[in-house]
């Protein structure tokens, strides 16, 4: 991801339906075909391509086929080589809660030539972007940042926000008849809605992170309108989403701990120390500080969860080893009491914290991380005194990243909906799918991809041994790309068969990195 929302990068979920299932949401009849007309003037790069926009009408509830509708925000770059054109190819970038309207085209950098092969699809999922919108009306004023805390303060403070959160969200508009059917079956039904909408018999589709786990529901419910499936960075679809966040705390430490050899190898530019250990111990002392007094920085005071936060977005990839390093050098002089301005990455993200954007980015994956019932959302605990323990226990082995994976990351525990059916399982599944996932990955760890591909019977994976969340289209994205996976993913949407077996990408030849 791979700019995804914030506090749900790398999830996703898949699922066995109970009630209706695809049969039944088959029973209505074909939806029109959709009214094709410009696309919004703010979606510059769709207007840049000659895209088409149009909303197409999908059942609120599944189970009420012909009761309420809501509408899908949809855009379409036709295929460029009619003559030898494969059907569709949609797509998602991830979250839960990343919009999605003009992701498969930016995709088409990558594709080259396949990518004029199909009509390229982009979505907002339901309830994001302009699908029917959900918004948890305005927070109101925020408490100014404490000058001295604790980590139980912070905590308690987390907790009262996320309760808060919930409160508003369902008591907004329209919110609480909406709410309970937000979850990933629903989306992988409203793609199925799309894809019949189109008058097309099967479709294509890339998703990475959550959008991975995306693509594997759809093939479980849909097996059969399933053409060309690629997922990028997917997870153990026997965990729950909880169990997923606290996963990942052990590779995040690897990942900071090679993080910390690079730097030690670049002491004279950042000053951090000339061992991974004296790193380390840099980023542990700032932590210690800051969790007692927050670091006062550009008219602010950055809190002990906000910087590992700020730790997290950068450790996932090795080409943000630079950044990382220059950021904590600025907040190491800055709780040393000096006048620094942020660096333009912590400038970057603090701008973030403070627009509009971020609470459509976490109202976006609050409510499908509490609306799912199942992998990999679900499992929340409902006593906030369970992440408190778990966090406090997480210390001893993953002091840095522990207390965050460990967290009430979303308000779940106070959410007031329940999941209308219950978790997914793959089972039985032997769709073609091609996988892909970076070894190092620490937003979604490898073993999770490797529990999914033993249950998709069809599948063939494809490991890159790289620190990265994400392995298709790198280049693109400004990072070091991985030319074998650019290559497999093209071939196989181009036509070809799938890898007869398992492969593994030679490493990159050099990681580029931002001075």
């Amino acid at each position: 991801m791979r700019l995804t929302p914030w506090l749900a990068a790398g999830l996703g979920l898949a699922g066995i339906l109970a009630g209706a299932g695809p049969a039944t949401a088959h029973k209505a009849a074909p939806p029109p075909g959709p009214r094709w007309g410009a696309c919004p003037a703010e979606q510059k790069e769709l207007v840049a391509a000659g895209a088409e926009c149009a909303k197409v009408a999908v059942p609120l509830d599944y189970a009420d086929p012909g009761g309420r509708t809501i509408r899908i925000a949809v855009s379409r770059v036709k295929a460029k080589d009619q003559a030898h054109r494969r059907g569709i190819l949609l797509s998602n970038p991830g979250g839960p809660g990343g919009t999605g309207l003009a992701n498969t085209l930016a995709l088409k950098e990558t594709l080259g030539k396949v990518g004029d092969q199909y009509d390229l699809i982009g979505f907002d999922p339901r309830f994001l972007g302009d699908s029917t919108p959900i918004s948890c009306g305005p927070a109101g004023p925020q408490d100014p940042p404490r000058k001295k805390t604790s980590p139980r303060q912070d905590f308690e403070d987390g907790a009262a926000r996320a309760r808060r959160t919930a409160d508003r969200c369902f008591a907004h508009g329209d919110n609480a008849a909406l709410l309970p059917h937000a979850s990933t079956r629903n989306v992988a039904r409203d793609m199925d809605a799309i894809r019949a909408a189109l008058g097309e018999r099967k479709l294509s589709y890339y998703g990475v992170s959550y959008g991975a786990d995306l693509g594997a529901v759809y093939t479980q419910l849909f097996p059969r309108r399933a053409d060309r499936i690629v997922i990028d960075s997917s997870t153990d679809p026997d965990a729950t989403q909880y169990e997923l966040f606290q996963r990942a705390g052990k590779p995040q430490e690897a990942g900071l701990d090679e993080w910390a050899a690079w730097t030690a190898r670049h002491a004279d530019t950042y000053h951090l120390g000339r061992t991974a250990k004296e790193v380390r111990g840099n980023v542990q002392r700032l932590l210690k500080r800051a969790e007692t007094r927050p670091i006062p920085l550009a008219g602010t005071r950055i809190s002990a969860p906000l910087t590992r936060l700020f730790l997290r977005q950068f450790v996932q990839h090795a080409e943000n080893d630079a950044a990382l390093a220059r950021t904590v050098r600025t907040l190491v002089d800055a709780a040393e009491g000096k006048d620094v301005e942020p660096n333009s990455e912590l400038a970057a993200l603090l701008g973030f914290l403070n627009s509009p954007d971020v609470e459509a980015s976490m109202t976006g994956g609050a409510i499908f991380m509490c609306g799912d019932g199942g992998w990999p959302a679900g499992g929340w605990p409902e006593d906030s005194e369970t992440y408190w323990k778990n966090m406090q226990r997480s210390r001893a082995t993953q002091p840095v990243f522990g207390p965050l994976v460990n967290d009430m990351t979303a308000p779940c525990a106070f959410w007031k909906s329940t999941p209308r059916e219950p978790g997914t399982r793959i089972v039985n599944n032997h769709v073609p799918v091609l996988m892909l996932q970076a070894v190092r990955d620490n937003n979604v760890p490898y073993d999770g991809a490797l529990a999914l591909h033993r249950k998709l019977k069809g599948s063939r994976l494809l490991s890159a041994d790289i620190r990265s969340h994400g392995v298709y289209g790198r280049g693109a994205e400004g990072k070091t790309p991985v030319p074998c996976a650019d290559d497999a993913v093209n071939a196989y949407l181009g036509g070809r068969k799938l890898p007869a077996r398992d492969l593994t990408c030679p490493k990159p030849q050099s990681v580029k990195e931002t001075r």
